[in-house]
């Protein structure tokens, strides 16, 4: 089978794009036939060498930790899952993972893929949607009536946040460009600001409840974002959590996303009600994956983007 591996720590092009052995599936383990496996800036990370103390992956590597796929074979003990059935998964980031033909998963970290949209597609909901209903659900306690503002809003974890909090009830304000202000308000967001200018300024439409920085931010600019959160609310940050005592009664925490698949199967269930949109910007064949790290290394990726293997 064709997979994309790299064998040492480097920029993309260690990247290559190969024939290796089709893995077996072990006890709780199954094999997934892969319609699409998305890219994470995490993937870029670990392949960079940056993650080595928190994720210690075995070379060669196989990067991707997204799938969406058929399951092709049972490893023993898997007794909740057939062949044929089509899954979507958040892969352990410390394993091999879904850039291939064919890709190994936990049969505890399976959920039944949606029905509504193309199985490829997918791929772009477990990472992104599961960091965001963390955020919002488990670390903030994001309930209705609440005000959030959510910072980096147009990348994909802030198009799930905003369509999962507004569901919820909360009053949604999130920074845009005017480029991407019509899909926000799609989206739900009630109010949209430009936040990232003169952090010496009150934050229009706060404090807030909760604010949810999905982007990385200068000491100065985190220390805006919190001064923005009522007293007693929540700082909630994927790239910078901010100091551990702020004052005020404020948290701060930082939100490492992890594999839940009762999490993924309620993401899935609000896709198939139409609740909840999956966003894919591009679609590539698995063998343009150095070229879409490399995009992603420029900051030149245009959005959520879709790895597909060749019909095999």
């Amino acid at each position: 089978m064709k997979a994309v591996q790299y064998h040492r720590y480097g920029g993309s092009e260690v990247l290559s794009y190969t024939d290796v052995e089709r893995p077996s599936p072990g006890a709780g383990e199954v094999l997934v036939k892969v319609a699409g496996s998305s890219f994470n800036p995490v993937d870029a990370g670990i392949r960079g060498g940056y993650l080595t103390e928190v994720f210690a992956v075995r070379l060669p590597h196989v990067p991707g930790i997204d799938v969406a796929g058929t399951i092709a074979e049972l490893g023993a003990g898997v007794t909740d899952w057939h062949v044929g059935d089509t899954v979507v998964a958040l892969l352990p980031m410390d394993a091999d993972g879904a850039a291939a033909d064919y890709a190994l998963a936990p049969a505890e970290a399976l959920a039944a893929a949606p029905q509504t949209v193309p199985l490829d597609d997918a791929a772009a909901l477990p990472t992104v949607g599961l960091t965001a209903w963390q955020a919002l659900f488990e670390i903030a306690e994001l309930t209705a009536g609440q005000t959030i503002l959510i910072n980096g809003a147009t990348g994909a974890v802030g198009g799930y946040a905003i369509q999962l909090a507004h569901e919820a009830g909360a009053v949604v304000t999130a920074t845009s460009t005017p480029r991407h202000a019509r899909r926000l308000r799609e989206r739900g967001a009630d109010h949209l600001i430009d936040y990232l200018g003169d952090v010496s300024a009150a934050i229009p439409g706060g404090p807030f409840d909760v604010v949810l920085n999905l982007v990385g931010t200068t000491e100065e600019q985190t220390d805006a974002l919190i001064a923005a959160v009522t007293d007693g609310g929540i700082h909630v940050g994927t790239m910078t959590a901010g100091p551990e005592n702020p004052g005020r009664g404020v948290r701060t925490q930082r939100v490492f996303v992890r594999s839940d698949a009762a999490q993924l199967a309620d993401l899935v269930r609000r896709v198939d009600a139409g609740t909840l949109h999956v966003d894919v910007a591009d679609r590539r064949p698995l063998a343009d994956a150095a070229a879409v790290h490399a995009a992603s290394d420029e900051g030149r990726l245009p959005g959520k983007t879709i790895l597909v293997p060749d019909a095999v």
